[in-house]
């Protein structure tokens, strides 16, 4: 047996924690750039929150709150040239995962700069970038912890991940009260994706013993927890769980990489700017279903996780488990069309090569057409 694991991430994790902020911040930087959307950590007072911290606690901060779903790699432009500006020596994220990776992606730009797209296709390295302090408000991505950043290129539609360790925050700081502001739709889709991720990872051809071990559990506690939430969202130990999930699901792949099922997802929203877990949805049982063969006893395990017997009902409980969170959905209700379908199939092999490489099944260019074509 040999691997290697490496994830220099601090986790500070438990309910209430987001009020050591300012406590945190103190010890990466003097002058903060905060990132976040434009509604929802102002609405729930947690950008107040933040501010007031980071100014008791002697460090100064400047708001960039234009951060969009599917995060363009425009707007880490953008966010660059106002850190540059302020001279702000941290990266404040509050948000969720657009607003984590746009956060990343800035800390990374601001001490790189040159064109981001040449670090993200790997024509450039570099494991430089500002401190990063990220405060998740959504339980899906675990961007806060990995040294993954996912953007979109406008211009050319591309969607995917720059990938260094600099960019792994350097504290996460994970409050399980900050999710209960999330609508149930929203709850739905990123609890998906955590699932997601550790299923991902688990099956990947790149596992290993540790990835293996905490992606069966956090596979397990979203399992558990996100039918719970959805019904009940006060169930406060079900928000610790699926929490965790979310971290958990960020940490494997960070080694374990995703698989087919984010690796054909991601240019579905980086064409059609689809809501990420809408687009896993449609997809999952699919390409899953295709892919039994290459890990039975993988999918048996995960199958049990989900109330099933074998490898044989995996994509059955796939559904139900949808179906309780009323998330069967299609590629077509999302705007796709038959006509996008070739142009899906070769911007994954563009973007994804190495998720479609790490698949237990590895994917024929026309395999990948006809899944697109069953999931629309």
């Amino acid at each position: 047996m040999e691997f290697q694991y490496y994830l220099p991430v601090n986790l500070v994790f438990g309910r209430g924690k987001s009020d050591i902020i300012g406590e945190k911040a103190k010890e990466l930087g003097k002058k903060a750039l905060i990132v976040t959307g434009g509604k929802s950590t102002k609405s729930s007072g947690l950008l107040a929150k933040a501010e007031e911290q980071l100014k008791s606690n002697g460090v100064t901060s400047t708001v960039f709150d234009r951060v969009t779903p599917n995060p363009l790699t425009t707007t880490v432009y953008e966010g660059a040239q106002l850190a540059l500006e302020e001279g702000c020596d941290l990266i404040v994220a509050l948000g969720g995962g657009s607003s984590i990776d746009t956060a990343k992606g800035i800390a990374f730009q601001a001490m790189n700069g040159g064109d981001i797209n040449d670090y993200i296709y790997g024509r450039k390295i570099s494991n430089k970038a500002l401190p990063i302090l990220a405060v998740p408000t959504t339980c899906g991505t675990g961007s806060e912890g990995n040294g993954f950043a996912v953007m979109t290129n406008p211009e050319t539609l591309d969607k995917k991940s720059l990938r260094c360790s600099a960019i792994v925050p350097a504290c996460s700081i994970i409050d399980p009260l900050l999710m209960k502001t999330m609508p149930r739709e929203t709850l739905a889709c990123v609890g998906f994706d955590a699932l997601c991720h550790n299923m991902d990872a688990y099956i990947s051809s790149i596992a290993q013993p540790l990835t293996d071990i905490m992606a069966l559990e956090g596979a397990r506690l979203a399992i558990e927890s996100l039918p719970k939430l959805y019904a009940d969202a006060e169930e406060l130990p079900g928000w610790d769980s699926l929490c965790l999930a979310s971290t958990l699901g960020g940490m494997v792949i960070n080694t374990a990489g995703v698989t087919a099922l984010h690796g054909m997802e991601h240019p579905v929203s980086g064409l059609k700017d689809v809501v990420h877990g809408k687009g896993l949805a449609a997809l999952a049982p699919h390409v899953y279903g295709a892919s039994i063969e290459g890990a039975r006893s993988k999918f048996a395990t995960l199958s049990r996780y989900l109330g099933g017997r074998d490898e044989n009902d995996f994509t059955d409980k796939i559904q139900e488990l949808l179906e309780g969170i009323n998330l069967r959905v299609t590629l077509g209700e999302m705007g796709v069309e038959e006509k996008d379908v070739d142009w899906l199939a070769d911007n994954c092999l563009k973007v994804s090569a190495p998720s479609i490489a790490n698949h237990p099944v590895v994917f024929s260019m026309d395999e990948m057409k006809e899944i697109y074509k069953k999931a629309l």
